[in-house]
């Protein structure tokens, strides 16, 4: 499987990149806006499944794209790749959060999920999910957690859940439509500030499902 990694020269889209390199998958292809960055990052993985290339290029003839470029970045990327992605199923994994620094983080008050705004930007059918897992944890285990992932086309959704299983101990679940990703970007507030209070990079196990 081809797999786009956009933004995979950030702290998430590297340790994304590891961890699948780790479990074998076929091709990854971290994208940037800046091919020269793209091909140090791919380097730095120091894997012969791991390339560079700028964001059209990553995803054209991708099985799925991975939008994890940060928040502020993220409808601009999903315009920018919009005509070269066509179809392929594109993973949203940023949540546009706020802070006051001597409160904390928010969610973003904005109606519709950040996932949402990409879907109305790309023709592809748009998938949320990884939320809750942090970049540390990913690049040095499968972490012991879950993977909630969200969307509203069955096929992308389930091939999404597919990936998300590969990166974790836990399970990777279906959250339900889209929408749901209003909750699953809020979470990453409540966990900033978890992580913030107790010095700790924390994560998501669901109960009582077998």
């Amino acid at each position: 499987m081809r797999i786009a990694i956009l933004g995979g020269t950030g702290s998430f889209g590297h340790a994304l990149a590891h961890r699948l390199a780790a479990v074998g998958e076929d091709e990854i292809v971290i994208g940037s806006r800046d091919a020269t960055r793209a091909h140090e990052a791919a380097q730095a993985i120091d894997s012969p499944n791991v390339s560079g290339a700028t964001n059209d290029q990553a995803v054209r003839g991708a099985d799925i794209a991975v939008l994890a470029v940060k928040a502020e970045a993220a409808l601009d990327t999903a315009r920018g790749i919009a005509d070269a992605l066509g179809d392929t199923p594109l993973l949203s994994v940023a949540s546009a959060i706020r802070f006051e620094k001597s409160v904390g983080a928010f969610p973003d008050p904005d109606g519709l999920s950040l996932a949402e705004r990409v879907q109305q930007i790309v023709r592809a059918p748009v998938t949320a999910g990884l939320h809750s897992i942090a970049a540390a944890n990913l690049d040095a285990a499968p972490p012991e957690e879950d993977a909630l992932v969200c969307g509203d086309d069955a096929e992308a959704k389930e091939l999404t859940l597919r990936l998300a299983d590969k990166l974790v101990a836990g399970r990777a679940l279906d959250a339900g439509p889209l929408a749901s990703a209003r909750a699953l970007e809020g979470l990453t507030a409540v966990i900033v500030n978890l992580n913030r209070r107790y010095k700790a990079h924390a994560g998501v196990r669901i109960t009582g499902i077998d």
